[in-house]
């Protein structure tokens, strides 16, 4: 087993999915061991809690081996597994109410993500516990729209809301982060003040 991983790290993803279309137990292992770290990462974009996060991707993974028979071969397959990743956790936001389109939520009723006492975070890290702070529904339609790239039409389709709203909860998100920032940590914001101004 150790020696078929080490083989199919070369393995394109045409012949990972055709495996996984086949039923291949070794080559659904394979694909998830493949891309699973990466897309754990867009999953605590959309859930903080750690937990909820690793029960999004299990979840999305049950999907992306149920629905591997669409996969054409056009584009990317990491592309097409995150978007399963990504649908998933919608889906699982919607099913939990859990996207609450405020208009207004005062700074301070954001609490400090917690940090491992003997980590150190990075930049990286900094900038995720900042987007983490976010109130649901903003950090649902910045995650869509800043980082995954849909257009408002598109994140006000997927969320059930109107275009006006995904675009006041996209400039919410952005006063949010950067006034988070600032409070918690000015020394970030100050180095990253020209990256956030354009991200944000």
């Amino acid at each position: 087993m150790k020696n078929f991983f080490k083989r199919n790290r070369n393995l394109s993803d045409t012949d990972l999915a055709t495996g996984c279309q086949k039923g291949q137990a070794d080559c659904q292992e394979a694909l998830y061991r493949r891309f699973a770290p990466k897309m754990m990462g867009v999953c605590v974009r959309y859930f903080p809690d750690r937990a909820e996060a690793q029960d999004v991707l299990q979840d999305a993974f049950i999907r992306v081996f149920d629905k591997i028979h669409q996969y054409k071969g056009q584009g990317s397959l990491e592309g097409w597994v995150r978007r399963l990743i990504v649908s998933t956790a919608i889906d699982r936001l919607r099913k939990n109410k859990s996207i609450g389109y405020l208009h207004s939520v005062p700074l301070e009723d954001a609490d400090e993500p917690s940090v491992e006492a003997d980590h150190l975070p990075d930049d990286s890290d900094l900038l995720l516990h900042a987007l983490q702070s976010l109130p649901d529904g903003y950090r649902a339609v910045f995650n869509l729209y800043a980082i995954e790239g849909f257009s408002h039409a598109e994140v006000a389709e997927m969320l059930g809301i109107s275009v006006g709203t995904s675009k006041s909860q996209l400039s919410n998100a952005r006063q949010f982060l950067k006034k988070w920032l600032q409070n918690h940590h000015p020394d970030l914001y100050a180095r990253k003040q020209e990256y956030i101004g354009s991200a944000l």
